[in-house]
């Protein structure tokens, strides 16, 4: 009989998760409201530099940044409220991509790297991973490379936020291993970037080539591997906790229709037909919540061990199914005019087929996990 493992699952909120969930619930709502979403849909960058200047200010974008680089040194569970509080009034900005960058850096640079970077992020520079030169997150090599006289040849495809990024970090083969290399978009050509329409308006994303670019072995970060394996996995649970955001305000959309629409006399949620699967919303947003805060307490400063990675797998995959099947049933019970753009509905599922894809979706992770749990 094969053996199972059980996981750690240890679950705590710190009094410091606590503050800044409140102070991210009253922030975003107020910075975030519907009509600023949508005003940012057809705008350049899709987000409000006010805004970020704002999060910047509140220390925020310095949470999980060790205190020697000017960060709090909260860790990165401690940015989850707040993640979970702009996915759930959509507000975008470059927080979840900087964060994700400032942990790889953080776990995988130098100590002249960091010293660099890292306080410069703290001030709100941004920064982003780029990974994918195909669109399979499962895929174990790159086809980008970094030559001996360390010239980088490759396209990267949806770097999030790459327009607006200062700083890229990029996989790339190096003498027969992976590895993870700095480059400044000061160094790239205008023609470099090429930006990418989207599922979800709210998001942003380009293409990169970094044909050409030509490094120094500084910029080469030492412990790539580990760093790589963790950023994947902090990538997954940041993305995680903004669709479990997602799922409770898509949640909110559907009671308030149900509660307000009658017909033949009655309001549409008093049928039981709507209000089963409206429990199934509820149940897997609590589930996904559960989820995103048990990884929130075990994922710490150092390198993730396996309960880490469990918990960072779980939480992904449930969180954007749990939001797949939110923005599908929003859609579905307004009818008709669930599928017009005016209907707020159509960006939570927008948001959940984007979702699915960042850093691995349910499937994906599940596959993992089999071999995780089971084995």
């Amino acid at each position: 009989m094969t053996n199972t493992r059980t996981a750690n699952m240890a679950l705590a909120f710190s009094d410091e998760q606590g503050m800044i969930l409140e102070s991210a619930k009253s922030f975003c709502r107020d910075q975030s409201g519907m009509t600023a979403v949508r005003g940012l849909l057809s705008s350049e960058s899709g987000y409000n530099p006010e805004v970020w200047a704002e999060m910047v200010a509140l220390g925020w974008t310095g949470i999980a940044i060790a205190e020697q680089y000017g960060g709090s040194a909260l860790g990165i569970g401690s940015t989850i409220p707040l993640v979970e509080s702009m996915g759930r009034h959509l507000l975008s900005t470059p927080y979840i991509s900087t964060t994700i960058a400032s942990q790889t850096l953080q776990r995988g640079g130098s100590e002249e790297q960091k010293s660099a970077w890292l306080p410069r992020m703290v001030e709100g520079t941004v920064a982003t991973l780029a990974l994918l030169d195909n669109e399979d997150w499962g895929a174990t090599t790159t086809s980008c490379t970094l030559s001996a006289e360390f010239e980088l040849r490759g396209t990267k495809l949806l770097v999030n936020d790459g327009a607006v990024a200062d700083l890229f970090i990029v996989l790339a083969n190096h003498n027969g291993a992976q590895v993870l290399v700095l480059v400044e978009a000061a160094d790239l050509p205008a023609e470099a970037l090429s930006k990418k329409v989207l599922i979800d308006e709210t998001k942003r994303a380009c293409n990169v080539c970094f044909d050409g670019i030509k490094l120094s072995a500084d910029a080469i970060l030492p412990n790539s591997e580990s760093a790589l394996r963790d950023s994947r996995l902090i990538g997954a649970l940041l993305t995680a906790a903004e669709a479990t955001g997602s799922s409770a305000a898509a949640l909110d959309v559907v009671v308030a229709y149900l509660t307000s629409r009658i017909q033949f006399g009655r309001l549409i949620g008093s049928y039981q037909s709507l209000k089963h699967p409206t429990v199934e919303m509820l149940i897997g947003m609590d589930s996904a919540r559960t989820l995103i805060y048990h990884a929130a307490t075990i994922v710490g400063d150092e390198a993730l061990d396996q309960d880490a990675e469990i918990a960072c797998r779980m939480a992904k995959a449930q969180a954007t199914d749990a939001l797949l099947f939110a923005g599908d049933r929003g859609i579905q019970f307004h009818g008709g005019m669930g599928f017009t753009y005016e209907c707020d509905a159509q960006l939570y599922l927008r948001r959940a087929l984007w979702m699915q894809h960042q850093y691995g979706d349910a499937q994906h992770h599940r596959l993992h996990l089999a071999n995780l749990l089971l084995n």
